[in-house]
């Protein structure tokens, strides 16, 4: 099952809604807040195929309105 691990970054104070809104998105396996980085979250995300990964990233993840910037990592089999 493809998987991949986004990194996030969104606007200052918005972390927890922005992680609340993420756990709701179909493919989302798991959403924390991490420090140290220039970004604020980290999410796992799995999809039946690889197709289906870029379309959660895409047309899901980026569409939140408080996120400004991702970084996609692919997991390799």
């Amino acid at each position: 099952m493809p998987t991949a691990y986004v990194l996030i970054s969104c606007e200052p104070g918005c972390d927890h809604a922005v992680i609340d809104e993420l756990r709701t998105l179909s493919g989302v396996q798991e959403a924390s807040q991490i420090y140290g980085s220039t970004f604020d979250i980290i999410i796992k995300i799995k999809a039946d195929t690889e197709s289906g990964l870029r379309d959660i990233i895409s047309r899901r993840v980026r569409r939140i309105e408080k996120i400004k910037a991702t970084q996609t990592m692919m997991v390799t089999k």
